[in-house]
């Protein structure tokens, strides 16, 4: 087969072998279709329909990549891709996708303009960027439908993407070859145009479209973009292709900017900050082949887990044979319980199960290359496992701690090599949440952090590094945003309101229903051991105490802020008569608020804290406390987390509210240095990050 002198312009270059002319786009890193690139393959396409020799038209990317959304959307970038996708689908000769890789968002638009789509094994297919806010702007939504049916269309709305195997069995992919390039050749000779655009709408079971529609909502979690696309291709058989286009490109335009896609993209760049971590660089991890975890309770097991389902042996220590058998059964319950939910399959969970031993005899640990501590959460019995670990873990062994308020510190002293000692805080339940604080002690050894950080990576979660203090990042500021809550409630605000409002917000539940939730036997126990150092200056709440003392603990004792009758929480009488007691004992006036006043006050109290937590460098990154509250304590990820959030609100306005807040709460609530001095200098949070990290 004869090929003409391949000639290139810039990313995307063009050559004719046969009969078919074929473009190759290469605009590395991602492939990207930026601006420029889709002006270079719109002048290749034109060259191509007009040279005779060419009967069609095949367009692939190079080196396992096919197209990507550019990483910021350009100004003309929209009129220049749909002038793009407008001559793909009138010129006369066909145009065929030879996908070699993720054809996502952008590229699986191209590939749906085009008549053939041809795949390799490694190919994907989806549309992830709905989930960042990204619309479809090029025709999605009304060739899709046309392709593979409406139900199926929409099962794309908020889902992975979708195996060339898949894709090929819904039709999305009309083959998968080992060679693209040689199989859209031999089409070329003989295929035709196949435009998607004068296809009827393939339209099934209402019933089931309906399921879809449903199912796709709620997997949208809000994402006003994936849940207006969704509901775009359910009506596509209700209106003409070019009407389904314009409200498309309706869609789009309106939502491209939006406050939400803002937010959405500015959480998917931060965790790409947060893989840098200072005086990191060239640090080598350690290897980890063998696990061990301490404790096999309901913390122990999540951790043992995630560890053995992505692939490690697992050794987890128990004190007796009882407890032992408790924790295999734990264990087991877990993987029972995804296998249940179509987590994984009866196989799968056999394999992890495989992975697991649980032992009492602490002799095995000696191989172990990381250990982590799980026992609960108290400095004593942590302290006395480390000092055993001394004895018999190996001498390079990672030592870790999960502890979520403790001291790590002082735990490290207590393991005799506190250059090994690091802490994983792992969420509950740890073989779910997605977060991991990596807690970096005094003296950590960087190659013990970088070992901890490879790990969470490996197991699946996302690692963001704190240094030492109460609480970390996390527990630290929702701390003083439960404290703040409580000053509410005090001062006025019933706990339905504040929860009401915050969830209006945009919270997955309010304050006052997690504590219920966790128990507020836990908080009790830490504030009764911290009494004798709590500060005088301290307003201090005594309702939390109250409802302990009347052994209202949560949901598991029925009754805790809220009444629990057949597991519906409703707002308790006896609450509100202990809440009015207080309120006459310590002579509070009672005062109403607003949803907006509620809500106000919480993310100032919390991005005070926050500013705090940047100034003692507990985080390197604004970027990264509000990861730790999206992903871990249920902030609204449509709003960004709670430092962006603050940095849309304006600064000045949240130190207004910070020093009432001051007033309210006393020592523990002023205004941090940080904070001030940005909104005096009109100054964002993001703009104090770029300063402080070049990279971001």
């Amino acid at each position: 087969m004869s090929v003409v002198e391949k000639q290139a312009m810039g990313s995307v270059s063009k050559s004719v072998i046969g009969k078919a002319g074929v473009i190759v786009i290469d605009n590395p890193p991602e492939n990207a279709l930026a601006s420029d690139v889709s002006a270079l393959l719109l002048e290749a396409l034109k060259e191509f329909d007009q040279d005779g020799s060419v009967v069609a038209i095949i367009i692939t990317g190079v080196s396992g990549r096919f197209l990507t959304n550019p990483p910021a959307v350009e100004g003309d970038w929209d009129d220049i891709s749909s002038s793009l996708f407008a001559v793909i689908e009138t010129i006369n000769k066909p145009v065929i996708a030879a996908i070699t890789g993720p054809a996502l968002d952008i590229g699986l638009e191209l590939s749906l303009a085009c008549d053939l789509r041809i795949a390799t094994s490694s190919a994907t297919a989806g549309l992830p960027g709905l989930m960042l806010g990204q619309t479809p702007s090029a025709g999605a939504t009304q060739r899709l439908p046309r392709l593979i049916g409406i139900a199926n269309a929409i099962d794309l709305v908020a889902s992975r993407p979708l195996t060339a195997r898949e894709a090929t069995e819904t039709g999305l992919f009309d083959r998968v070859e080992c060679d693209v390039i040689e199989a859209a050749l031999g089409f070329s000779e003989s295929g035709g145009k196949s435009r998607l655009s004068q296809r009827a709408v393939v339209s099934g079971n209402a019933d089931a479209e309906k399921r879809s529609l449903d199912s796709a909502v709620k997997r949208a979690k809000g994402v006003t973009a994936a849940t207006q696309t969704a509901t775009l291709i359910a009506a596509a058989a209700s209106s003409s292709f070019d009407e389904g286009l314009l409200q498309e490109h309706e869609i789009h335009q309106r939502l491209r900017h939006s406050e939400e896609a803002k937010a959405l993209q500015y959480l998917k760049r931060a965790e790409a900050w947060a893989e840098t971590v200072p005086d990191l660089e060239g640090v080598e991890p350690k290897t980890v082949d063998l696990a061990a975890v301490v404790g096999a309770g309901t913390m122990g097991s999540g951790i043992a887990v995630s560890l053995a389902t992505a692939g490690l042996p697992v050794i987890v220590l128990e004190q007796t044979t009882e407890t032992a058998k408790a924790g295999r059964e734990r264990i087991a319950g877990i993987l029972q319980s995804q296998q249940k939910s179509g987590r994984i399959s009866e196989t799968k969970s056999a394999e992890i199960l495989s992975r697991l031993q649980v032992t009492e005899n602490w002799g095995v640990v000696k191989d172990a290359d990381l250990v982590i501590e799980a026992a609960f959460e108290d400095l004593a019995v942590k302290s006395s496992i480390f000092q055993k670990l001394n004895l018999l873990a190996k001498p390079d062994a990672v030592l870790a701690t999960n502890t979520s308020y403790l001291d790590v510190n002082l735990i490290a002293e207590q393991a005799g090599r506190a250059a090994d000692v690091v802490g994983l805080h792992f969420f509950s339940p740890a073989h779910v949440m997605r977060l991991l604080e990596v807690v970096q002690a005094d003296k950590t050894a960087p190659a013990v952090l970088a070992t901890a950080l490879s790990l969470a990576r490996r197991i699946g979660k996302l690692p963001i590094v704190a240094r030492v203090c109460d609480g970390f990042i996390g527990n630290r500021i929702f701390a003083i945003y439960r404290r703040h809550a409580e000053y509410l409630v005090e001062d006025g605000a019933s706990p339905q309101e504040i929860d009401e409002a915050l969830q209006a917000f945009g919270f997955a539940m309010g304050p006052f229903a997690v504590s219920d939730m966790s128990g507020l036997d836990i908080a009790w126990a830490m504030r009764k051991r911290r009494a004798a150092t709590r500060d005088p200056g301290e307003r201090y709440v005594s309702l939390p105490d109250l409802l302990c003392e009347a052994d209202r603990l949560g949901r598991k004792t029925g009754g805790g802020w809220y009444d629990y009758v057949d597991g519906k929480r409703l707002p308790s009488p006896a609450v509100a008569d202990i809440i009015e007691a207080e309120r006459k004992r310590r002579e509070v006036r009672k005062r109403s608020f607003t949803p907006q006043d509620i809500q106000k006050r919480i993310l100032a109290v919390m991005a005070n804290e926050g500013a705090k937590v940047l100034e003692e460098r507990i985080s390197a990154r604004a970027s990264d406390i509000d990861l730790v509250f999206v992903n871990g304590y249920g902030f609204p990820q449509l709003r960004g987390g709670p430092m962006f959030a603050t940095d849309q609100f304006g600064l000045s306005a949240i130190l207004a509210e910070v020093e009432e807040a001051t007033r309210i709460g006393g020592t523990g609530s002023e205004p941090s240095a940080l904070l001030v001095r940005l909104a005096n200098e009109g100054r964002t949070f993001a703009e104090w990050q770029r300063e402080t990290h070049h990279n971001t």
